[in-house]
């Protein structure tokens, strides 16, 4: 297996082709990139900017550069001695527009006679038969706008097929309508009535049964064929949870790819690990991710900034949100498991229905993999049973359901003994913690923001030097070819803005006393949500208007406390927006923004080149997502997908030549130094990086210091830099080393150690150095 030693992700798009990537790689081998990591490439969605939404996976999309850039492309990274990882998404398709997915549009036009409803995960029976499709407006009669247009019936410029022999001469389009294997339905409807499983809470995104043999010889032809012709080199998966058999998935894909290379985007939960017998290097990092913020942020501030927006416990939010989104969003999956409950189960389906929110609500991981994680289940139910006692027989009943099997059973599990209820609740308790915690709590628990990261705890609030170490050196025994990352096209925040807002957490005073003037000056009346956006203003500052006022809404609306998606509250509303205006046209509240950020923007520098050194050179594959080789202040989605300037940084890069070490400020040369010489290091010379000892640091400022050795290259970085300055520096700290001659490849400064080198020397021009031993042993 050709494994990768880092990775850059591009984010493929009809601005963006494939052809483009491949004008990039030059860049790309220059940086010191091993592969080229792309979003998803098979035909997606028109005008669809991430490609999540596949239509078509039977071809590379036309869009994004079609098969020939696809082969540009790999052509020019191999030739760079490069190679190609590629996003796939086996979990669901897009279905937004009929008629340019071929799947879909048998099953509307000939319903369970389709050779693709198996394809589909559809509840024909809970539908009278019908396939309902929640795209109706608000109206009274929204169905007269149906018309009968070539055949197709139209809801304005919406296109569904009419099944053979159902269109008779002088009928109505809503005669037609009656007709169909689909109903179209007013589209507030699906949280509780759709039939057909999707992608979390969205109805353009139809779930599909890859375990069927034939559906994933059918989605995966294409991919074969990258593979049969040496195209591609290794897949990121996007989202297995929603497989109903993960570890078959993988295991039919390591024998499709011939041994390949293959992540999974797999949210850990703190504490969990990944099955051991899945057949993957690893995750695609996210709990990395969670460990390298926690190290910059300071402990003393947990108290202060936890008093300053009281907010109920963490662990009780998350059940209270889950629960909500069991109850609302994705009840209709409730429903469908209801409906699965054997006859003689003795459960009334109001009792059933919830015992088995409860229960969701209270699933402490994403899922389980029956028959591995059943201990899972075990703690849900107890937990369950605390929260609800009423619900106690019921959920006794559940629990025997939900897991079937012999206790201690380890033996390979076909999926017809767990039967669909157990299958379908575990393909379920993923959405309801995805819908629940990334997107809800994670936008109303606004304590430190820079914490609430997808994979990560926000109650968790620091880590220690020696518990990283221990989680490094966990990493480097047993999932050494795991990709690393710090951002990601699904972070909440992109790493510099999170690095500038960790910074918060030295300064708890300071920022409840700006906080305070803020709420003052203005109100949105909703503290913890005005606390979140305060934060992300800080965080990304300088920003545009446009930029912070579509993220003040999407942010309120995913909280859905003061207002929501589908009920928008205009006057907290409007109050909110006022607010964001006040940071660019109040000269009080923009004189409060802009000295905060001044305040904190050094420090912010020294925790992002930190952070960006640590994750290049810890164990695993580092990924370093597109432009982030500069400061990148993005918030969610879309704001990090913004359209990056290669050519700035082709210029950039290209100055370093013969010059010393620039500046750190918003230039950014200096991150894209460090990124550069880190990743070059680890492409020349990977026996540096086959092992990891952690170096500790003696003197007053040893807790400011951490540093590991990976066999030959030696990383130290700055953490808590406010309290640093504050107790007068590096002053007399030493940093223990072998005695020898070291080079820094960041700086090209050499230092002399006889055991002990003094930290100040090392971080003379940088908070960080990458050491190498010029002398031998």
């Amino acid at each position: 297996m050709r494994t990768p030693l880092s990775t850059y992700r591009l984010q493929i798009r009809p601005s963006f082709t494939l052809h483009d990537a491949a004008a990039l790689v030059p860049y790309l081998a220059d940086l010191g990139v091993d592969w080229v990591y792309l979003s998803p490439i098979l035909t997606a969605e028109e005008g669809s900017d991430h490609g999540y939404d596949v239509v078509d996976p039977s071809a590379v999309d036309p869009a994004r550069g079609g098969a020939d850039g696809l082969k540009a492309l790999s052509e020019a990274a191999h030739a760079a001695g490069m190679g190609v990882l590629v996003d796939i998404v086996p979990n669901h398709m897009g279905v937004a527009t009929p008629a340019r997915n071929k799947w879909w549009w048998s099953v509307l036009e000939h319903g369970r006679g389709s050779r693709y409803a198996e394809a589909f995960d559809i509840d024909w029976e809970a539908g009278g038969g019908k396939l309902r499709l929640p795209v109706l407006g608000d109206g009274d009669n929204e169905l007269e706008q149906l018309k009968l247009v070539n055949g197709e019936l139209h809801y304005y410029e919406n296109r569904y097929p009419v099944a053979p022999g159902t269109a008779r001469d002088g009928d109505s389009a809503q005669e037609v309508h009656a007709r169909q294997h689909y109903e179209l339905v007013n589209w507030r409807r699906a949280d509780s009535e759709l039939n057909y499983r999707r992608f979390f809470g969205v109805n353009t995104l139809a779930g599909i049964r890859v375990e069927e043999p034939w559906v994933f010889d059918e989605a995966h032809a294409e991919i074969r064929r990258w593979f049969d012709e040496s195209l591609v080199d290794g897949l990121r998966i996007d989202h297995p949870d929603g497989l109903a058999d993960p570890k078959g998935y993988l295991a039919r894909l390591r024998e499709l790819t011939g041994g390949a290379y293959i992540l999974v985007e797999k949210i850990l939960e703190p504490g969990e690990s990944l099955p051991r017998d899945w057949e993957t290097e690893g995750t695609t990092g996210y709990d990395a991710l969670a460990d390298v913020d926690r190290l910059f942020t300071d402990p003393a501030g947990e108290e202060t900034l936890t008093a300053l927006v009281p907010t109920e416990p963490y662990a009780d939010m998350i059940h209270g949100t889950k629960r909500g989104i069991a109850d609302q969003l994705l009840n209709s999956e409730v429903q469908r498991l209801v409906r699965l409950l054997p006859a003689d189960s003795g459960l009334d389906p109001a009792t059933a229905a919830d015992a088995l929110a409860e229960l969701l609500a209270c699933f402490p991981v994403y899922r389980s993999y029956l028959p591995e994680g059943s201990e899972y289940l075990t703690d849900a139910v107890v937990a369950a049973t605390v929260r609800r006692p009423d619900l106690a027989g019921a959920l006794h009943i559940l629990h025997r359901l939900l897991n079937p099997l012999p206790a201690g059973e380890t033996s390979t599990v076909p999926l017809a003994d767990l039967g669909e209820l157990a299958v379908r609740f575990q393909q379920t308790s993923g959405m309801v913690m995805a819908k629940g915690v990334e997107d809800t709590a994670f936008y109303r628990y606004s304590r430190l923001t820079s914490l609430n990261e997808v994979g990560a705890d926000p109650a968790h609030f620091a880590v220690t030097p020696f518990e990283l170490h221990a989680r490094l050196l966990r990493r480097q025994l047993e999932q050494p070819a795991a990709m690393t990352a710090l951002t990601t096209h699904d972070t909440k925040r992109s790493e510099d803005t999170r690095a500038r807002i960790s910074v918060l957490s030295e300064i708890p005073d300071e920022w409840a006393a700006a906080f305070g003037k803020l709420q003052a000056l203005a109100p949105m009346g909703d503290e913890p949500m005005a606390n979140l956006l305060w934060q992300a203003v800080i965080g990304a500052w300088p920003l545009s208007r446009d930029r912070a006022h579509a993220y003040a809404e999407k942010a309120s609306r995913e909280a859905s406390a003061s207002t929501t998606w589908t009920a928008p509250d205009a006057a907290f509303e409007a109050r909110m927006h006022a607010a964001i205006d006040a940071a660019f046209d109040d000269a009080e509240v923009n004189t409060l923004v802009t000295s905060l950020v001044e305040r904190i923007r050094t420090a912010g520098y020294s925790n992002s080149l930190s952070a960006k050194l640590l994750q290049l050179t810890m164990p695993g594959v580092p990924d370093v997502y597109q432009g982030t080789e500069f400061w990148d202040r993005s918030l969610v989605d879309p704001d990090n997908r913004r359209e990056v300037d290669f050519q700035r940084r082709r210029d950039v890069a290209a100055s370093f030549a013969g010059t010393g070490a620039p500046e750190v400020d918003e230039d950014a040369a200096a991150k894209l130094l460090i990124t550069t010489r880190a990743l070059q290091l680890k492409r020349g010379r990977p026996e540096l990086f086959s092992g990891y000892v952690p170096v500790t640091a003696e003197g007053p400022a040893a807790r400011h210091l951490f540093g590991f050795d990976r066999g030959g290259a030696v990383t130290l970085v700055t953490r808590l830099p406010v309290g640093l300055q504050v107790q007068g520096g590096w002053q007399e700290t030493g940093v223990l080393l072998p005695a020898g001659t070291y080079r820094d490849v960041i700086t090209g400064t050499t230092h002399t150690s006889d055991g002990r080198v003094a930290v100040a020397d090392l971080f003379g021009s940088y908070p960080v150095a990458l050491l190498v031993r010029e002398d031998g042993e």
